[in-house]
């Protein structure tokens, strides 16, 4: 596109979660903003603007990302990126692969939810009004754009329009289907593929040092998210986490435990609202992944070692009877958690549901 003379003013680069969109995001900004890049196919590396780049100090490139409203701040106070660019420095420098979540763990979040504020487009419109200071271009990284509330798209909206001279956003985007139409139809979309399984297992052998069972395991787990295959690396992954919260409530609910479903969904109530989310999908896989082993099929799986041993004697408690029922379940927990429910009412509610579909064959 560069090389051609057909840059678009807008393109958005769209993907599921760890497909590495963000890191072709940021790649393709530093290749645009390089002062020699004549040279070969990519930035070059060693000149002024690539070392700014590099330390993410290079003025001409601006970052717009989902943000919270913190107590500090004031009533009138619409967040900005600003607000937050130190901690998004900071997740950069670790690497360009990252979540939703570890975004909000890094601002400090409870409970709340990250939007792209209107406050965010009016900043954002100052700084592209300006000259650029040392690049021919100026760009313009918007890292999850579904999240920008009705205000802010249609701020956005007008820049995607009529844009300044010599300005190129680069939207990352996980949930493209969320954004108006308006700006879907106005930005180049490119699809970002999943990572192959195979290239995931010969990293996590080349890079980690894993044996080839434990990578192809892991591998065929992570279903094409690097970033879900670094987590199963970790001692302290949430999926060992959330096996764990499954584990409780169904043991809760075929002994009819009332006493340990009332603490398991106390304590779930104290989650914040994504992890909530998050422990809710991960309960909907393990359903799907309990059914699946009825079949004695291993490549119908995906599951680590650990989560193995627990659907080997799960599984005959998940059949053609209640699978059904059961993602119903905890697809209408989704859907209420989305819209503000009582989180201990649901979960609750939900325990006493499952002690009735566990017993059905």
């Amino acid at each position: 596109m560069v090389r051609e003379d057909r840059l678009p003013h807008a393109l958005m680069l769209c993907g599921p979660q760890g497909s590495g969109k963000m890191a072709l995001a940021l790649a393709f900004a530093s290749y645009i903003l390089c002062g020699d890049k004549e040279k070969g196919d990519d930035s070059c590396g060693h000149c002024q603007h690539c070392r700014l780049t590099a330390k993410l100090q290079h003025p001409d490139l601006h970052y717009t990302f989902p943000t919270i409203k913190l107590p500090s701040m004031s009533a009138e106070h619409k967040p900005v990126s600003d607000d937050f660019i130190r901690e998004w420095q900071d997740m950069l420098a670790e690497g360009p692969y990252f979540s939703a979540s570890q975004w909000l763990t890094r601002m400090g979040a409870s409970n709340q939810q990250a939007i792209i504020t209107a406050g965010e487009s009016d900043n954002l419109s100052k700084k592209l009004s300006l000259k650029s200071c040392i690049s021919e271009y100026k760009v313009a990284v918007v890292w999850l754009p579904e999240r920008m509330n009705t205000e802010c798209a249609n701020k956005i909206l007008k820049l995607v329009e009529e844009p300044p001279s010599k300005t190129v956003f680069i939207m990352a985007s996980e949930q493209p289907e969320l954004l108006p139409e308006t700006i879907r139809s106005r930005v180049q979309r490119i699809e970002v593929r999943k990572t192959d399984d195979e290239a995931i297992r010969e990293a996590l052998i080349g890079r980690e040092g894993l044996d080839a069972d434990s990578a192809h395991r892991i591998s065929r787990l992570a279903g094409g998210n690097w970033l879900k295959a670094l987590d199963e690396l970790s001692q302290e992954s949430e999926n060992i986490e959330f096996l764990d919260a499954f584990k409780r409530i169904m043991r809760s609910a075929f002994s009819r435990d009332v006493r340990g479903m009332k603490q398991w969904s106390d304590e779930l109530s104290g989650l914040g609202r994504e992890k909530q989310r998050r422990l809710l999908e991960n309960m909907l896989r393990m359903t799907r992944e309990s059914f699946m082993y009825n079949f004695h099929e291993e490549s119908l799986n995906y599951m680590s070692a650990r989560e193995e041993e627990f659907v080997s004697r799960f599984s005959p408690f998940v059949n053609e009877a209640n699978v059904v029922a059961f993602n119903s379940l905890y697809n209408d927990a989704l859907r209420d958690i989305r819209q503000n429910a009582n989180p201990k009412i649901l979960f609750f509610d939900m325990a006493l549901q499952i002690t009735v579909l566990i017993r059905q064959k």
